[in-house]
């Protein structure tokens, strides 16, 4: 077996922060092992790019950073060190060219992960990173990393620890949380785990249920404490989910768990004002039903017509008609749970990090991505956080490992 002169930087998770995390190091020249729990690497990632691949967001950098909530200043500095402008040259870089959609999201032109992945896996290979599938880190001995592997215990001694194992959203692709006991016990101070970009629950009839699970309402307007956000709602058989829901999850989350439920309020015809939908509804009808006039008047959808029935009988008078269109009110009285979240809130703290992303209680050992206490809603905040953490914890572990060896000059 080759000696190697050096320790490696060992990096845990193979997710898109580890695998960033990694190519920052490699390309500064350290020896980089990664290591994955799962057989095959970025699954998670893959899973993502089913739908389109949403990589960034060209909107301005306030309103991007206001994504961000509570953690806004701690990712403001990771997008100073990894920028959306430097995502998408790096996504050229590996011959994926980009596109802006009329949302202002950016995608990769392919619209899926596997080619961006099957190329970063060739680069990161070019640069000599070892990737190590079915090794899951179990804990420290003394200041060595523990890893199970297939050929049983594996001791390593990192000359730093990049973390980027993932929260604890859909587990079955490898992120399930099983890391927060283990930081605790080094006096890391964790937030607890909980379901972000989730759906949410409604006490539907059979009807709506049975009939419209996976009908889109668009475009619609949804709002919550103020807070507007128009696009695509999708009915399921529990309740609602979809960018809008997303988008406002963090306070319908917070305002479940403080009063046991939430109103939203959902605007099925936001395209036109109450006022000229009163006048569309106040035409002749006719021969037809009220649910033929609905729809050929209002403009409304079967799916939009039985979640406005869901809420009681159709008011007389078009004004009011206009009105419960215009604002239908939904109580949300749960939140899906983990197992079937985008992603997760919660994590290592804020405040037990230094500005490099190191564990203030474990020196040397740098976190980065889900791990860490943010969230944002999808639409490309998500990947554009994680991946900018690991170019910061990969860029303060080369700084570590350089003040723990006197002879090797910092990166």
């Amino acid at each position: 077996m080759t000696e190697h002169p050096e320790p490696a930087v060992h990096v845990i998770g193979a997710g898109p922060a580890g695998l960033m995390a990694a190519e920052t190091l490699a390309r500064a020249g350290a020896r980089v092992v990664v290591h994955d729990r799962m057989p095959s690497v970025g699954r998670k990632f893959l899973m993502a790019g089913r739908g389109g691949l949403n990589l960034t967001h060209t909107e301005d950098q306030p309103a991007f950073l206001a994504r961000y909530g509570p953690a806004e200043d701690a990712v403001a500095a990771w997008l100073d060190a990894f920028s959306p402008d430097d995502l998408i040259a790096w996504a050229h870089g590996l011959e994926q060219p980009t596109f802006v959609g009329s949302s202002g999201r950016v995608f990769p032109r392919a619209m899926k992960a596997s080619p961006l992945l099957r190329a970063w896996l060739g680069r990161l290979a070019g640069l000599g990173v070892e990737i190590r599938t079915r090794s899951r880190w179990t804990g420290w001995r003394g200041e060595a990393l523990l890893f199970e592997t297939p050929e049983g215990e594996r001791i390593e001694h990192p000359a730093a620890t990049v973390m980027a194992t993932g929260g604890a959203s859909w587990p079955r692709l490898g992120s399930d949380g099983a890391w927060v006991p283990l930081l605790e016990g080094e006096g890391v101070a964790v937030a607890p785990l909980v379901p972000a970009n989730a759906g949410f629950d409604v006490a539907w009839s059979e009807v709506v249920a049975d009939r419209f699970a996976g009908a889109v309402l668009k475009p619609v307007t949804l709002t919550f404490s103020g807070q507007s956000i128009r696009g695509e709602v999708v009915l399921t058989c529990y309740g609602i989910e979809g960018g809008p829901v997303y988008g406002l999850s963090s306070a319908l989350r917070a305002a479940i768990a403080a009063d046991g439920g939430a109103v939203v309020t959902l605007d099925l015809r936001p395209d036109l004002t109450e006022a000229a939908l009163a006048e569309r509804l106040a035409r002749p009808r006719g021969k037809d039903s009220m649910t033929n006039h609905l729809r050929k008047a209002g403009g409304l959808s079967a799916a939009a017509i039985g979640v406005l029935r869901e809420i009681g009988d159709i008011p007389p008078g078009f004004d009011k008609l206009a009105k419960r269109i215009k604002a239908v009110r939904l109580k949300l009285t749960g939140i899906q749970g983990l197992d079937r979240a985008i992603s997760s809130a919660g994590g290592v703290r804020l405040e037990g990090l230094d500005p490099s992303l190191m564990t203030v209680a474990r020196p040397g050992v740098f976190v980065a991505g889900e791990m860490i206490d943010w969230e944002a809603p999808t639409g490309g905040y998500l990947l554009q956080a994680s991946l900018a953490s690991g170019v910061v914890a990969a860029e303060g572990a080369l700084r570590w490992r350089a003040s723990q060896t006197p002879d090797m000059s910092p990166t």
